[in-house]
């Protein structure tokens, strides 16, 4: 690299030689400054000793275009290093339910899940009053498993291309070829004596297919295609007796990790890093949040007229560029991160390549309703 560089100090203290930086700076492309020096050196008289030169500085500029072709080939912006690069696994298709996740499906022992994905790099509670167990490796081959009390798959969860089906449904396939393979989509849910509508122009589908509730979430601004799939068992969801679970500090502390690790599956999708989890600014989310619930407001400027950028200076959080996005309602962080990958604003905070650091703070209000803060910035 060093050479290289010294090799293009040398053809541009040549090129000003020759008095044509009035056009190179003009240029902004490389190819065609790298033009612009082949152009200007073919108008040089061509003495035996100036034609050397000539040749020289061609081999030297062919050098150069080849290097950085290859540069950009093996390291394209946003993406992650290919050594990173965890191969997908090959999928089968479902030989006992419809669905499957990663070649997983219900029913099968936590034995049989851990031998074919290791240990679990997380153990958090979901609304479903069990855990969700976390599988990926550095965020790639990303999903989420439940298992009942006796340790048997009762819920999966994906958004990475590891969906398989006997119904022919995979990632990326369209929200109307759904529909057309699936039927008709539940249009509610019933709870003891209760029923809950589900919204009109929501972006998902729940299919209740083989005694499993199946949820097919779409991404809108990929063409309305199925990025993730929710897969929970009939036993597991009539479990849940309400439509929001009961509040506590393990729900609390379950949603935040949950929605940490969701923003970096999706970033991963997107070829971006995986930010770090900060506990200082989780802090400053988990207050927003607590004062959206108690004092009945959903907004980024709280009470006393403070941004986020007055909350994060307020806790002396060190930033030099930061982001927050709200979500309110949703029973799940799955529901509440397919909702934020799905509003413009706030995908382009989850898919922002310069933010480093995340923080995420839930609080419940008197209804068990949950608040989601998500605070990004970079130091």
């Amino acid at each position: 690299m060093r050479r290289i560089l010294l090799f293009i100090s040398f053809l541009f203290f040549l090129y000003a030689g020759w008095t044509v930086l009035d056009k190179l700076a003009a240029k902004t492309d490389n190819q065609s400054v790298l033009n612009t020096i082949t152009t200007e050196i073919d108008r040089v008289s061509e003495s035996e000793e100036l034609a050397n030169i000539k040749n020289k500085l061609n081999e030297g500029i062919q050098y150069i275009e080849t290097l950085w072709q290859t540069f950009e080939e093996k390291a394209p912006e946003n993406s992650i290093i290919d050594k990173n690069k965890v191969k997908k696994p090959e999928l089968d298709t479902p030989s006992k339910q419809a669905f499957s996740i990663h070649n997983i499906e219900l029913g099968e022992s936590k034995q049989k899940v851990e031998a074919k994905l290791g240990d679990p790099k997380r153990v958090s509670l979901n609304e479903y009053g069990t855990n969700w167990y976390t599988y990926h490796e550095n965020y790639q081959n990303f999903m989420l498993v439940a298992f009942d009390s006796e340790n048997k798959v009762v819920g999966l969860y994906t958004n990475q291309d590891l969906i398989s089906s006997t119904k022919g449904i995979k990632y990326g396939t369209q929200k109307q070829e759904a529909l057309n393979l699936l039927g008709e989509p539940m249009t509610r849910i019933q709870k003891g004596f209760v029923y809950y509508e589900f919204q009109q122009d929501r972006d998902y589908d729940v299919f209740h297919i083989d005694n499993t509730y199946v949820t097919l979430f779409y991404d809108k601004h990929q063409n309305n295609t199925v990025t993730s799939i929710q897969i929970v068992s009939e036993a597991l969801e009539q479990k849940r007796a309400d439509f929001y679970t009961d509040a506590s500090d393990q729900l609390k502390e379950g949603f935040e990790y949950q929605l940490f690790d969701l923003t970096n599956a999706s970033r991963v999708n997107h070829g971006l890093g995986v930010l770090s989890w900060d506990d200082h600014v989780k802090e400053t989310a988990r207050k927003h949040s607590l004062d959206m619930a108690k004092n009945d407001y959903f907004s980024h400027t709280n009470l006393q007229g403070q941004s986020p950028f007055d909350r994060m200076i307020e806790d002396e959080i060190l930033f030099t560029i930061a982001g927050e996005n709200l979500a309110y309602g949703q029973f799940s962080s799955i529901f509440a991160h397919e909702g934020l990958m799905n509003s413009m604003g706030h995908r382009e905070n989850i898919l922002k390549k310069e933010y480093k650091y995340l923080g995420v703070g839930v609080a419940f209000n008197t209804e068990s309703h949950p608040y989601y803060t998500e605070n990004f910035y970079t130091k």
